[in-house]
């Protein structure tokens, strides 16, 4: 699934926030990884000097990373196009990144470079929004995925990876799907009348039950050990927030674009509420669409 790991630093200890993910991804799926710093002429006021950048990659690798095979790389050009340009010559690259690096205006934000990033990116990508008064470098443990769903199969696209991680590091799988009553306006704009409110509700609950039911059956026979699911009445971010950050050792994993319809999960909807809110690391893929 994954060949290695690409971890892009521009030298703050916010970018450095995803280093113990990575050493913790790294350690347990046997990958290497390469650490990147790029000298982008967009940013005024690097962090780190050009010329001092290897060595810091060098300490970085021997602080955080020194039981896994590193590899260090020093770049000239626009941040977001190097790391997608990187990523890209290895099909098997798992980009991971902090959302925020360095504090000034032309830091490394999300909306930046890191937004880029997930714009275009057609690797996989692990994001983590580090909070800076709880910064810590001890290995973490991710101990449970959850895996929003919206009932469509360019959402469960994301299902390869959850095998993956699920079964190479025995992760239980949370699967998590919300949904909404249309309005009387809804109703109103289609000419109909609307119908019982309580009889709709039900229907679309033991619809919704069914299809979480077959995918936790699905992938049970794919070999993850332990798979279960969420049914919940409510607009979709503020729910997969609330779930990750009641859920100790999450890791979201999700794809960014789902069903086309009202409702859709479109990138910067879903996906970067999910990445700016809710602390834990969020694995990104975009769907090859069908």
């Amino acid at each position: 699934m994954y060949n290695k790991i690409l971890i892009p630093l521009d030298g703050s200890k916010q970018a450095e926030a995803v280093l113990p993910y990575a050493q913790f991804l790294a350690s347990n799926l046997q990958l290497p990884v390469e650490l990147l710093h790029v000298n982008d002429p967009e940013s005024v006021a690097p962090s780190i000097h050009p010329t001092r950048a290897g060595d810091y990659l060098d300490q970085a690798a021997a602080a955080f990373l020194s039981r896994l095979p590193v590899n260090c790389a020093v770049k000239n050009g626009p941040a977001a196009e190097v790391i997608l340009d990187i990523a890209s010559a290895d099909v098997g690259t798992l980009i991971a990144m902090a959302t925020h690096g360095q504090s000034s205006g032309h830091g490394w934000l999300l909306g930046r470079v890191a937004q880029k990033v997930l714009q275009a990116s057609k690797s996989p990508l692990i994001l983590i929004r580090p909070k800076v008064e709880s910064l810590t470098y001890s290995e973490p443990c991710i101990s449970t995925v959850i895996v929003p769903l919206d009932g469509s199969r360019l959402a469960e696209q994301i299902f390869p990876h959850i095998v993956y991680l699920g079964t190479k590091l025995g992760l239980p799988v949370v699967l998590i799907r919300t949904y909404t009553l249309p309005t009387a306006s809804y109703f109103m704009a289609a000419h109909v009348s609307p119908p019982d409110m309580t009889a709709l509700r039900e229907k679309m609950k033991q619809e919704i039950d069914y299809y979480l039911r077959a995918r936790v059956k699905e992938l049970s026979a794919q070999g993850i050990a332990k798979v279960s699911s969420i049914l919940i009445e409510g607009t979709g971010p503020g729910e997969i927030i609330d779930l990750a950050r009641k859920t100790t050792g999450s890791l979201v994993a999700l794809s960014t674009h789902g069903r086309s319809g009202m409702g859709r999960w479109v990138l910067g909807s879903v996906t970067d509420r999910v990445v700016s809110n809710c602390g834990a690391p969020v694995l990104v893929i975009r769907p090859a669409a069908s």
